[in-house]
């Protein structure tokens, strides 16, 4: 095994293409969706925009990033060869192209293509959930990373033919012969897309790298408080989902604060590791810290209003007014801090690792530009910072689109600096992660050639 921190299997990943390539795309979304909030804010954009908006985040930025992270790193944390390079190319494509045909035909009022937009995304997700489930499927046993990982998949399963019934349904009624009304279900889809789909994941990878980053390990307080949090987050996620789709109240109201403690416990748990990290100050530290403040924030707005009337399409987000919190603060700085280990890490054991010890090579951290990282995370910080604040304080809209301009500006740097760094250190550069032929071939990369890394690459 390679002395990689944590004692990651680097032997089993996939090709670097296929992560990048994930990435890329991924970062095309942020700044479409980022971009498009700051339109939407000084003017009247066609057809369902916030719809599109809100899918080019969630689905083509976050989403995507999920699978091309769980694509690469599965196999390494797991220590299982990925179960299949050809579907892992081919989930990407499919989602983004369904993705793409979905958000025009929004913009365009064109709803008779938003059924083909929706089956490409369902086959692509479903591709998703069975490559990196039967590698998941080689572990044993299961991790506080992978058990989350095993629950987030389940969901993308569940969300994915959720949201293609919703999407056909805008054109050909399909819910008169269905027990669920189509509110119900666009609940329940959210539910288990936002809580489970996209939370699990970030919650399984934000406490195995935050050990990672800081050096630090959970106490004994700390593992009491991944127990309950394993114990509490799944079985108040299917009671929330369960009971919004049912229409049952009080169970969805149990399952909310069930949910709610788990994640609070985590917070605490993340939190603490935070604290005690025995390295100094770095992209991933700053942004985590942001990451916790956010979750606690989140929840104490959530936590009243899931009580009230957990129900309620208002409280889809927690508190009506606490979407920016979840979508930028938890889930945007998560990705943002993470992608600025897990890029130039990529490129770092792709193209230096075999020269370590016999000739200078840069740290990980070099790979990317400090002075951009620095302004982009006070950029994105300040505009999260307007964009929250404002709706729940009744500042003026002015301030909001401010604030939009701010984080937009702070994405566009983020999104440059990540670009930049492949385009730099990357064996053929951007060019490079488009290019066919490096992934087709299912066979495992023939061993021998990994280097044995004595010494940490991080600073």
């Amino acid at each position: 095994m390679n002395g990689i921190p944590g004692g990651l299997r680097t032997d089993q990943q996939p090709p670097m293409v296929i992560p990048l390539r994930h990435f890329v795309l991924a970062l095309g979304f942020l700044v479409v969706g980022v971009g498009g909030g700051t339109a939407v804010a000084a003017a009247t954009l066609p057809g369902l925009s916030g719809l599109a908006r809100l899918h080019a985040l969630l689905v083509g930025w976050v989403a995507v990033t999920i699978m091309g992270a769980m694509t690469q790193f599965v196999p390494v944390w797991s220590g299982a060869t990925i179960h299949s390079r050809r579907l892992a190319v081919a989930q990407l494509w499919l989602v983004t192209a369904g993705l793409i045909g979905f958000a025009a035909a929004l913009l365009a009022g064109t709803l008779a293509w938003l059924p083909v937009a929706g089956a490409l995304m369902l086959a692509g997700f479903w591709l998703f959930v069975y490559n990196v489930g039967r590698t998941l499927a080689g572990a044993r046993p299961f991790d506080f990373t992978e058990r989350h990982f095993a629950l987030a998949l389940a969901c993308f399963g569940l969300v994915a033919p959720f949201g293609f019934l919703l999407a056909v349904d805008f054109t050909t009624p399909v819910f008169d012969s269905l027990p669920l009304s189509r509110f119900e279900l666009h609940l329940v889809h959210a539910t288990l897309a936002l809580f489970g789909a996209l939370l699990a994941t970030v919650v399984g990878a934000l406490f195995q790298l935050a050990k990672m980053f800081t050096q630090a390990d959970p106490d004994r307080l700390g593992e009491g408080l991944l127990t309950l949090e394993q114990l509490c987050y799944p079985a108040g996620l299917a009671a929330l989902a369960l009971g919004r789709g049912l229409s049952v109240e009080p169970l969805a109201r149990v399952g909310g604060v069930a949910l709610l403690v788990g994640l609070a416990a985590v917070a605490v748990v993340v939190g603490r590791l935070l604290a005690g990290a025995t390295v100094g100050r770095s992209p991933m530290i700053d942004r985590y810290w942001v990451v916790v403040a956010s979750l606690f924030a989140w929840i104490a707005l959530a936590a009243p209003t899931w009580w009230t009337d957990p129900l309620a399409y208002g409280s889809l987000f927690g508190h009506p007014d606490a979407r920016p919190l979840l979508l930028f603060g938890v889930f945007g700085f998560v990705v943002i801090g993470s992608l600025y280990h897990i890029v130039p890490f990529i490129i770092w054991i792709e193209r230096y690792s075999d020269r370590l010890g016999f000739e200078r090579v840069p740290m990980i951290d070099d790979l990317y530009d400090d002075r951009l990282e620095r302004a982009d995370f006070r950029l994105t910080l300040a505009g999260f910072a307007g964009l929250s604040v404002t709706p729940l304080v009744g500042l003026p809209a002015l301030a909001g689109t401010a604030s939009g301009v701010l984080a937009t500006l702070g994405a566009i740097l983020f999104v440059v600096n990540v670009l930049s760094t492949i385009h730099r250190h990357g064996p053929n550069g951007i060019a490079g992660v488009f290019a066919s032929g490096f992934e087709s071939s299912d066979e495992p990369a023939a061993s021998g050639g990994e280097p044995d890394i004595d010494a940490s690459p991080d600073r």
